[in-house]
This record gives C-alpha cells, structure tokens and sequence, in this order.
C-alpha cells in the first residue's frame, strides 16, 4: 500500500465491505463535531478561489501532493480548530483517524508522515494563494441559509497581536547589533581578511550589566543607546566597506543577510533621529519594532492594561454572532471611519441591506450619524442633547443594540483569541500572519455554526 492516499479516491481492500475497518470511522466521523463542521465548510470553492485546482487538462510535472486541494483547506482549519504547532498536528494526524477523514488522506500507520515541514509547505502555499474578501464572499453563500436577523449588524476593532518579545530601544539595538555583527564577521571569513575592529564585547558587558538591573533611571539608559547606536554604526559601515573593497563581496552574502541588513539600516536611521531630537513622545513613521518581522508596527489602543499593542488591527463586522474581515491592516487606522464600508460589505455578502448597527463611541462621528439618519438606519449611539425621562421605543432598541454589542462582540474576539490561536500569532512571515488571522476568525464561525445547531436540535427534542 502507498505511504499515503487519499479517501476519495479508494475503495475497500477487502472484498467484503462489513470488514472494512475506516466505515466504522466515517459513521463516527459523520456524527462528531469535526464531521459537521466539514458539512459546514465549501472546500471545493475555496480550493479554487485559493488556485490549487487547476483547469488545464495537461497532467503537473513532478510528485503527487499527499493532500488535496479540498484536504488541503481543510488542513489549516484544523490546525485553528487544535491549536496545534506543526509537529504536534503531523503526531495527532498520523494516529487520528478522524483527522485524517477530515482532511480526506489516509496514511498507513507503518509508514507515518514524519517531516512537520510538509504541514509548512501546504501553509505557506495558502497564504501566497488568499483573497481575503473573495473567500469571504464563497463563505457568506454557504452559511447564509443558517443564519438570522440578517439585516442587524455590529462592527467593532480589535488587534491580534504577533508572538513578539516587547520592543525598547536598547534591546531593539543590541539584536541589530548581534546579527549584523555574525554578518560582518562571517564576510571577512569568507573573503579572507582580518576582522575590522569593533567595541563589541566592551559594549557586550556594559549591555549586560544595564539587563541585569532591575530599575534603570533616563540618565543610564541614555548613555547606554548612544554607546549601542555607535557600535551600530561603526559595524554597517565596516560592512559597506568590505562590499566596496572587495569585487564580489555581495554574492557571498545570502538573501536573508542582505535582507537583514536593509532591515537595520532603516532601523538604525530611525532610532539615531530618534535620540538625536530627544523626544520620547515623537511619532516615527513607520518604526520598526522587530527586526525579524519588519512589518509589524506599534498600535495604540489606550488600554488599562497595555496602551500599546504590536500586530494586525482588524475591523470586523458581526451578523448573526458570525464575525467578517472588513479591514486588516498592519499599521494603525481610525476604525471611525469604516462604517460605511463596513454597511457596504454587509450589502455584498448578504445581499440585504442593514437596518440596524451596533458600535461603540468611535463609530458616532458626526458623518456616520449622518449617514445612517438619511438611510434610516437604527443605530446604538448614544443619543445627542439633553436626555428625556420618558423611553420610547427608539431608546430601547439602542439600549439593546448597545448590550449586544458589549456582550456578543467583545465576547468573539476573546473567543478567537483563547480557543483559535490569535492571542500571540506564532508566524514568521506576513502572509502567513494574515492566514492564520482569517482562518482563526472563521474556524470560530464554523464551530460556532455547528453548536448553535446542536442546542436548537437538543431545545427541540
């Protein structure tokens, strides 16, 4: 039997099906919760829309891939479905049947998959291939027909933070430090030539001791980023100069190193005006935070517990208790200024216009009062004037919206976050980030679609 292969395309090996040991797992299957979310889920028009089925009848070259286009989908909604890493999820593939009646492969348990960066691969491929809005589209048609009170919607924004250690300046430093300088050193091996020389490991001890001190007053962190941004500087420019002296210096070097080496050049740049103008309240545009992930920006959100957050912020719109991307973005934006997208989108997914819109007091500009007054659009702002002491029917229904709002909203990014690993985003790169955020998002929506119907069945019975 092959290594691995694929349920829809076999048939038992035993001529008599009531021996066939997987029909006992797909009866199983069909009634746990993975098999009704797999109902749930349009796979075959996802597949397409993420390009991995092709329409050419002329066979691809090369080996056959493990999993299906379907299968492959499937793959990354049950890995938000487990939170599992990679390894983890190969483990519970190889010995879970259920798993593998999900993601439609069968692998013989002689001959497990043992390489996690199959998994990568089928991850990476997805990312490059998402569009956002069309799948969104393709998911709103599957789920319409179990969905209510379509014509009410809640928006509200949140900021899905990456897995990153909390970026100050001398630390930001020193890991530029640390990589351009195994960058400058691994040139000079390679071209031949001594060493240029550098402070390094005076200020490798300095740095050290100012870590291990459990408070540090202005003064000591000053003195300690002017010494870290000399370094800095002196070691980019060794490394121009070796690049300069020495024809085809720049070969030897990887596409990651160069890459590394933009990446602290910029970063460099900004923090050196950054101290030159000695502003601790200066907005730097687009400021690097994380050298490995470049793209990551500081949000500010005003919080109690962290007035700054570092990773995507996403605004998303909520129908029936089923969440949508309307923007995500890596950089900050004024969420205020989304609704009427947000009120358009809803128009294209659902096909209905909204007659109620839930938000908080960053949606109640002026201009959206405005807008929804002239469509006659209910919405939960607070009302503008004096208060009257009589409630009418219009303050009930936005005192409702409001609750709703608080509760069920606030409730689905905590939900995404703690059960479908968007707390901390474990991603290198940022398409991957990107993927796991939409496929967390709607994984929820899938099981929460699954549940809602299992009560109701139960509340019946």
């Amino acid at each position: 039997m092959a290594k691995v292969q694929n349920f829809s395309g076999i048939s038992p090996d035993l001529p008599f099906t009531e021996f066939d040991f997987y029909e006992l797992h797909r009866q199983t299957f069909a009634t746990s919760e993975l098999g009704k979310i797999r109902k749930r889920l349009p796979l075959r028009e996802m597949a397409e829309n993420f390009g991995l089925i092709s329409k050419s009848m002329r066979a691809k070259k090369g080996r056959k891939t493990y999993f299906t286009p379907e299968g492959k989908v499937a793959l990354m909604f049950l890995k938000m479905y487990t939170g599992l890493s990679s390894p983890k999820l190969m483990e519970h593939l190889n010995g879970n049947v259920h798993y593998q009646l999900f993601c439609d492969v069968r692998i013989d348990p002689m001959h497990p998959l043992t390489n996690y960066k199959l998994l990568d691969d089928v991850f990476s491929e997805l990312a490059r291939g998402l569009k956002i809005q069309q799948q969104q589209e393709i998911l709103a048609r599957a789920w319409k027909p179990y969905m209510k009170d379509l014509d009410t919607m809640y928006t509200d924004a949140t900021c899905y933070e990456s897995e990153m250690h909390y970026p100050t300046d001398p630390k930001l430093l020193w890991e530029g430090i640390e990589k351009s300088y195994e960058i400058m050193c691994t040139l000079s091996a390679k071209l031949n030539v001594h060493r240029p020389r550098t402070k390094y490991v005076d200020v490798e001890k300095a740095n050290l001791s100012y870590r291990k001190r459990r408070r540090h007053t202005k003064v000591q962190t000053r003195k300690l980023t002017r010494r870290l941004l000399n370094l800095l500087g002196k070691i980019l420019k060794e490394t121009r100069t070796l690049e300069r002296e020495n024809a085809g210096a720049e070969k030897l070097l990887t596409a990651r190193q160069k890459s590394d080496i933009e990446i602290i050049t910029r970063m460099y740049r900004q923090q050196k005006a950054h101290f030159e103008n000695n502003n601790p309240r200066e907005s730097v545009k687009d400021r690097i935070v994380s050298i490995s992930k470049p793209y990551v920006r500081p949000i500010v959100r005003g919080k109690e517990v962290k007035s700054v957050e570092f990773g995507a912020k996403c605004n998303n719109i909520q129908v029936d208790g089923l969440s949508f991307i309307e923007k995500l973005s890596f950089n900050a934006f004024n969420e205020g200024t989304r609704l009427t997208h947000c009120l358009k989108m809803h128009r294209k997914l659902f096909g209905v216009d909204a007659k109620k819109v839930g938000g908080d007091a960053g949606y109640a500009g002026s201009a959206n009062r405005g807008y929804c007054k002239d469509r006659g659009i209910q919405t939960s702002f607070v009302k503008r004037g004096r208060p009257s002491l009589e409630k009418k029917e219009n303050d009930i229904i936005r005192n409702e919206l409001a609750r709703v709002r608080a509760t069920r909203m606030e409730g689905s990014f905590g939900t995404q976050k703690e059960h479908y690993g968007l707390k901390r985003i474990k991603a290198r790169t940022k398409l991957t980030e990107i993927l796991y955020i939409f496929f967390g998002i709607h994984t929820a929506n899938a099981v929460q679609l699954v549940r809602r119907e299992v009560n109701e069945i139960a509340q019946a019975a």
